[in-house]
């Protein structure tokens, strides 16, 4: 295979751009910086992530194009911040190691693109990318490995489902046990349900998180059996975009 092709650099604009954030955000962080900046850690800056990502995806979902541009800009700040606590806690990265690893994996990722691969075809590219990330995944022992519990449990259970019909627990194609019709549908369906369970006094994301706990036991303990053939079907099922699909990065819709 011929060597793979290189990503062109960065508008200068654009490099310089994300210096000067780095630059200022050092000078935030230096001795005789900013005391709040200063003082904050991986752990204590993990809500204002979450708060901005969030911000981040509601100017999105409206359309909010100069919303965007702002909440873009403080999630790149929460990058950037983390980067460079790791540097001047001297945990072995920085940010130039931050980009150069999301390069590296996005080259890796598409050597359609950078290689010397075919991939004329979304289910081309799909293919080539899980094998690729089987390649780089090879160490995992599980299909659940890698999806955070973290997340929230309605996209865990999606998440969940997905992996459970990779390896043949679920059917994919199985008939909806509640049709549904469109998102509007579905979101008024969900809705009831958290009236229902309030109307109880249940707290609906606890159990729906109790349940998901037992599907990933189960999952774990249909695995062995299903090994052989769950396997072979990681790489060709995987969606789209995110961490199951092509992107590499966190999933945007249904991924599994």
């Amino acid at each position: 295979m011929s060597e793979p092709a290189s990503p062109s650099a960065p508008s200068g604009s654009a490099a310089a751009a994300v210096g000067d954030l780095a630059a200022a955000m050092a000078v935030l962080r230096a001795p005789d910086g900013c005391v709040w900046n200063r003082g904050m850690t991986h752990r204590s800056l993990v809500p204002y992530l979450l708060e901005e990502s969030h911000e981040l995806v509601e100017a999105i979902e409206g359309d909010d194009v100069g919303g965007m541009r702002e909440e873009l800009a403080d999630v790149l700040l929460q990058v950037v911040f983390h980067a460079d606590i790791a540097r001047t806690e001297g945990e072995g990265f920085d940010l130039d190691d931050v980009a150069r690893t999301a390069t590296e994996k996005m080259v890796r990722r598409h050597p359609h693109v950078f290689g010397d691969e075919r991939a004329d075809t979304v289910e081309e590219v799909i293919r080539v990318w899980g094998a690729a990330k089987d390649r780089e995944k090879s160490a995992r022992t599980s299909v659940l490995d890698g999806i955070p519990a973290s997340l929230p449990s309605l996209a865990l259970a999606d998440k969940l489902l997905g992996r459970a019909e990779r390896i043949g627990l679920l059917e994919a194609g199985a008939p909806a046990a509640i049709p549904v019709d469109d998102e509007d549908d579905l979101g008024r369906l969900l809705l009831a349900v958290v009236v229902s369970a309030r109307s109880r006094g249940l707290d609906a994301e606890r159990a729906l998180r109790t349940t998901l706990r037992s599907l990933s036991a189960e999952i774990r303990a249909a695995e062995p059996a299903r090994a052989t053939g769950g396997a072979a079907e990681q790489g060709a099922e995987a969606g789209p975009e995110g961490d199951d699909g092509p992107a590499g990065t966190a999933g945007a819709g249904r991924s599994a």
